[in-house]
């Protein structure tokens, strides 16, 4: 714990320095008596400070001694605390344990009346066992006098074991045919379901392939009727096209025969190949041409004749 000395010592001194009196005529003492009566209050203050120095200094080793035996009395609780916490733990394993053993005490007690509970039960069961088995036994009685003599007529048989293995060998074989028997009957069975569904499948393949064959016919027969219509366009167009090929063979020849005229009437060779119908039809039009417009003039001349004609015939009557 820190201590503020300063603090501590200037409280002190407030309180030990001596209080002047309060005067009204204050009276005003060479500086000498001065300096003495405050060297006099120096050593009166440090007195007391000196006797407040050992009070505290006591004080102070009263209370570490104090705080010491406060430690002391701290750890020695606290040591108490931990043996009680121990003591606690100890008591408390101590009472699990005892309440474990209970528990195994009482599951084993309760074990124990099952297990008691359990083997009366058993015995009930084999006292009721052996009560069956005997009556079985009387019941079966005739039967092993049976079996005596069924041995003694058979000598192969030296003993009853003998004749009961035998008896349940082929009781086994027995077993042994009539389940081969069932498996060979389930085999058959579903091979018989297997041909079944191979029929039922087959028929509606063949169903199926039926339609696809139908509609492949229609299909046929579709095409070959359009075969049929293409068959006459081509003979239709073939036709027209032989016709104008006719035609236009014709009209060359009209061609090649006007062009002909038309270089004789010019009295000029035939300088134009033969396949060039377009000049041709080029130099027939201009002949064309020509000769409408010869024709034209003499139209426009014809009428001038026609009118001088009729003066010439007056005069000559006068």
């Amino acid at each position: 714990m820190a201590v503020a000395w300063e603090e501590y010592f200037r409280l002190v001194f407030q309180e030990k320095a001596p209080q002047k009196p309060v005067e009204q005529n204050v009276v005003h003492f060479p500086p000498l008596l001065r300096l003495l009566e405050k060297k006099q209050e120096l050593a009166a203050v440090d007195q007391d400070l000196q006797v407040q120095k050992e009070e505290f200094h006591s004080r102070m080793a009263t209370l570490s001694q104090r705080w010491a035996q406060l430690e002391q009395k701290e750890q020695a609780l606290k040591e108490s605390f931990i043996r009680f916490d121990k003591f606690l733990q100890d008591a408390e394993a101590r009472r699990g344990r005892a309440q474990r053993r209970a528990a195994q005490e009482g599951h084993g007690v309760r074990h124990r009346e099952a297990e008691a509970l359990r083997l009366r039960a058993q015995l009930e069961e084999l006292r009721r066992e052996r009560a069956r088995l005997q009556r079985r036994l009387r019941r079966l009685e005739p039967c092993a006098r049976l079996l005596e003599r069924v041995l003694e007529q058979m000598p192969e048989f030296q003993e009853i074991p003998e004749l009961v293995a035998r008896f349940d060998g082929l009781v086994d074989t027995q077993a042994a045919l009539k389940l081969a028997e069932r498996k060979r009957q389930a085999e058959l069975d579903e091979t018989h379901a297997q041909l079944h569904r191979l029929r039922e499948t087959k028929q509606d393949e063949l169903l199926r392939l039926g339609q696809q064959r139908a509609q492949l016919r229609e299909q046929l027969e579709a095409a070959r009727e359009r075969t049929l219509q293409w068959e006459s366009k081509w003979t239709q167009i073939q036709n027209t096209a032989a016709a104008k090929t006719l035609l236009l063979g014709r009209t060359r020849m009209a061609v090649l025969n006007l062009y002909q005229l038309v270089r004789l009437r010019q009295s000029q060779p035939l300088d134009m190949d033969v396949e060039d119908t377009e000049g041709q039809l080029e130099e027939v039009k201009l002949f064309i041409m020509d000769l409408s417009a010869t024709l034209a003039s003499l139209a426009q001349a014809e009428p001038t004749v026609m009118v001088s004609s009729p003066a010439r015939q007056a005069a000559k009557g006068t």
